[in-house]
């Protein structure tokens, strides 16, 4: 039998469909402090949320109005999944041309007060230049950046505070077992510089003490040292400067295997 004959069988009404189908955008910066002389910078991890407005783009009552968001929305007829999410990125928070990534679908019963609706995430870690020009649009009210220890305390929509918690663990291992740290570094590094970077996302002792950290980082083979090149931005003692190898990007490159649980120290509540 052909398809065409097996249609004419086929009733769509015999199955219950979902009464949406969206996504939803987590984007992750890492902001550095005002640097003090001679000590290694102080890094923060920093989310992307919006402020959902008390009206739709159509002027009617919104729901979940005036609570903190993810970026995202209804996936159209005729786009994908990951094409709704390039566009309603860019029409909440004017953001767009950066690199994102699927990383998990959300279908628990009950997660929408408007229906059965079924929501793809993506995620993505960028330099906080790419975000500099962000501004709300659609039926954002807001766009803020919020430092990830603070994000769940906010009062959040739908059910995004779960799926925050996923993207902070997917940003964690990105961040350790990729060379995607790089991205928010000078070409050339002192160890502190990327010991900062990765202190946004663990508290792990083989990176948080110093010795150890230096140790790990002479034994990986995608950094190497500049040779007879020191500074003194980060201590008063001339520091030795790293690079990365070029063509240091492949995923297999991890500047630090995780052992144990993928939890991060970052999830960790009341």
């Amino acid at each position: 039998m052909s398809n065409e004959q097996a249609l004419q069988h086929y009733d769509a009404k015999k199955y219950r469909t979902p009464d949406g189908y969206t996504s939803d955008i987590a984007v992750f910066t890492i902001l550095s402090g005002q640097p003090e002389p001679f000590k290694p910078p102080v890094m923060k991890l920093y989310i992307m949320l919006i402020k959902r407005s008390m009206t739709d783009s159509e002027g009617r009552p919104n729901i979940e109005a005036g609570k903190w968001a993810l970026p995202g929305g209804f996936v159209n007829p005729d786009e994908t999944a990951f094409q709704s999410a390039a566009r309603e990125l860019k029409e909440e928070t004017g953001v767009d041309s950066i690199h994102l990534e699927h990383y998990g679908v959300y279908d628990t019963p009950g997660r929408d007060p408007r229906g059965w609706i079924i929501s793809n995430a993506h995620y993505a870690i960028v330099p906080e230049h790419l975000l500099k020009h962000r501004q709300s649009g659609d039926d954002a009210s807001e766009v803020e950046l919020f430092p990830v220890e603070d994000v769940l305390k906010l009062e959040l929509a739908f059910d995004h505070e779960r799926i925050i918690r996923d993207a902070i663990d997917v940003i964690r291992r990105k961040l350790l077992e990729t060379t995607a740290a790089k991205e928010f570094l000078p070409e050339e590094f002192t160890y502190s510089e990327l010991q900062a970077v990765l202190l946004t996302v663990t508290d792990d002792s083989a990176i948080a003490l110093d010795a150890s950290f230096a140790r790990k980082i002479k034994s990986l083979p995608f950094i190497q040292e500049v040779p007879g090149k020191k500074t003194t931005r980060t201590s008063k003692k001339p520091t030795q400067l790293y690079r990365f190898v070029e063509k240091a990007t492949e995923a297999n490159h991890s500047l630090y295997h995780i052992k144990g649980s993928s939890k991060s120290p970052l999830l960790i509540t009341e």
